[in-house]
Formats: C-alpha cells, sequence, structure tokens
C-alpha cells in the first residue's frame, strides 16, 4: 500500500469519525468534496468501502458477526461493480477516441470537395450534398481545362466513415492529376478504374457518373460506372430523359472500357445528376418513384440552378421526417437561354 494510498485512507477515517460525532450537514459536505479526490486518485469504489468496513471495525470492535459478515458480501457486490464500471469506462474512453478520428476524417472530406462553383457565361450550375451522419460516401467534383470545358464527376463509395473518406482522396488527386487530353469521359474512367482496382480493398466499391461540357459547341459528352442514372431535361419539347450511361463499377476489373454518350444541349436545357441518396428517398409509403422525383423538379424548373436543388432537399427532407437515410448529392447545368 502505498503512502499516498493510506494518507487517503486515513483521511476518510477522519471525516468519517467527525461525521458520526456531529451528524451535520458539514461533514456530508466533506465526503462529497472527499469523493472528488477518490476520483483523482482512481481508488475503485470497492476500495472505497474496504475503508469503510476498516473504519468501522477500528471504531465499533464489537460489531456483530453477521454485519460484519453483509459489509464483506457488499464487497463481493461492490468489486463486481467496479470491473463492470472501469470496462465501461474503457469503452467510453476508446468511443470518444473513435468519435475524434471520425470528426478529423468529417473535416478531411470536406477539403475534398471544391471550395467554390466554376463560372462559365453560358452555364447556370447548381450543387448540394448533404450527409446523412458525419461521413459522406457521396463526392462530386469539378475540373476546368485549358479550354474552358467543365468536368464534373459525382460518386458514391459504397463504403462509410474513414476509408472512404481515404478512398476519396485517392479519386480526387487522381482526377487532378490526369492530363488535359485525358479528361475526356470514357478515357477518365479508365483510368480512374486503374487506380480504384490496384489501391481500394475488395470489398469497397465506387460508382461514377462523369461528364465534360463543351461550352464552344454546348456539348455534354458523358460516361458512367454502374452510377445511379441522372436526367435530361429539354425545355423545347418540356420533356425529361433518362440520362442512362451503362458501365461496370470501378474497381471490379483492371481492363474495363467505358463507353462515352454525347447531347447537344440546346438554350434552356439542363442535365441533372444525383446519388442514390435522390433517387431512393424513403417515406411512409415507401421508396419515391423517379416519375415522382421528376415532377419535383419539373415544379422548380424555372428558377435558377442553385435554388432548384436546394428546393428539391428540402421537399424530400421534409417527406422523410427531417431525418436522412442515404447520403444526399445533386448537381443541375443548364445551359443559359
Amino acid at each position: 500500500m502505498t503512502d499516498s494510498f493510506s494518507c487517503i485512507q486515513n483521511q476518510y477515517k477522519e471525516i468519517l469519525k467527525q461525521y458520526l460525532e456531529d451528524k451535520n450537514e458539514i461533514g456530508l459536505y466533506q465526503a462529497q468534496q472527499f469523493s472528488k479526490k477518490v476520483l483523482e486518485h482512481q481508488i475503485s469504489p470497492e476500495e472505497t468501502l474496504s475503508f469503510h468496513l476498516d473504519a468501522i471495525e477500528e471504531f465499533f470492535p464489537d460489531i456483530p458477526h453477521s454485519l460484519r459478515d453483509s459489509f464483506d458480501f457488499l464487497l463481493e457486490v461492490m468489486m463486481g461493480y467496479g470491473m463492470a464500471y472501469r470496462a465501461h469506462q474503457s469503452l467510453r474512453d476508446k468511443q470518444k477516441e473513435l468519435e475524434a478520428e471520425i470528426n478529423v476524417a468529417a473535416s478531411m472530406q470536406q477539403t475534398f470537395l471544391p471550395e467554390e462553383i466554376p463560372q462559365v457565361d453560358s452555364l447556370d450550375i447548381g450543387v448540394i450534398s448533404v450527409p446523412a451522419s458525419k461521413m459522406s460516401g457521396d463526392y462530386y467534383h469539378f475540373i476546368r481545362d485549358e479550354n474552358d470545358c467543365i468536368g464534373v464527376a459525382i460518386a458514391d463509395i459504397i463504403g462509410k466513415g474513414i476509408p472512404a473518406a481515404l478512398c476519396m482522396s485517392m479519386i480526387k488527386y487522381a482526377m487532378d492529376s490526369l492530363p488535359e487530353q485525358r479528361l475526356q469521359p470514357g478515357a477518365l474512367l479508365e483510368n480512374l478504374n486503374r487506380v480504384v482496382e490496384q489501391n481500394v480493398a475488395s470489398n469497397m466499391f465506387i460508382t461514377m457518373m462523369y461528364g465534360s461540357y463543351d461550352p464552344h459547341v454546348h456539348h455534354f459528352y458523358y460516361s458512367g460506372a454502374g452510377h445511379e442514372p441522372g436526367f435530361y431535361y429539354s425545355q423545347k419539347e418540356d420533356t425529361f430523359e433518362e440520362l442512362y450511361a451503362k458501365g461496370l463499377v470501378l474497381g471490379i476489373k483492371r481492363h474495363t472500357k467505358f463507353r462515352e454518350y454525347h447531347k447537344q444541349v440546346e438554350p434552356g436545357d439542363f442535365v441533372v445528376l444525383l446519388s442514390d441518396g435522390v433517387t431512393e428517398c424513403r417515406t411512409e409509403e415507401g421508396f419515391i418513384e423517379r416519375e415522382e422525383l421528376i415532377e419535383l423538379i419539373r415544379k422548380y424548373k424555372e428558377l435558377p440552378a442553385q435554388e432548384i436543388v436546394e428546393k428539391v432537399f428540402y421537399e424530400l427532407e421534409r417527406l422523410q421526417d427531417f431525418q436522412l437515410r442515404d447520403d444526399f448529392s445533386l448537381i443541375i447545368l443548364r445551359r443559359k437561354v
């Protein structure tokens, strides 16, 4: 027994003795203050009870054996409680450590997202991306090449937490490091697919849609890697059509080719890119239909692109009682009239 331990034990005896003699509020206050010292020196509940038992035996040497035995019984109970409490504290410490790591990873994720939306004279761009929890599996990225063509990527990492954040960093830097001539959608996805296949665990998958808009001729080229189909709105026809791009999920097969698709974008037309958290919005009646989503976008189609994505998000969040069940990402690129 250390000197410090003995000192604390003696202090307890003095406080208890004083209280038994005076039985006043001062003694109870001293007991409360003493409990802080017990925590400070990491003295367990069963050790504190042992202080009490030793003091009682010293103050009342003739206590009945049955009462002495009851203290032994209580001591065993407190030993079990002490072990359970320490195990609980250990779990709490680990949980706090994990939460701190998640907070760091969540902050790191934010640095991977574009700080601002590219400004193009002929384009109106709207973006919203909201995680369902601290960590998001959704990712979007803009690239502007030397010819002022705008590349836009939207991806869904099937996996959450810190691995997803690390995967996002890999995708971002892989995209940023590609030479200008490799920014065409099919070629870009082929490059990313090789990077993902070599560096991502087999239990993680990445879906992506990547498009490139040429503001000089107003062509939108796009390719997909197993991602949720978007939409194309024609102002002239006032119709929405599915923007489907067939392609294998990134990282499955190293030498995968990705077909490139093309749209001529007329004034007032817009492209809708999204994650499955948009189309798989769950209400009490079940998942919303894609037709319902189309009608919701149609409802706000006359607004600026940023207002459209924000209005659609609010409506779908409200349908879910403001509790997102999946990450939500929605991007609109509209050719200005």
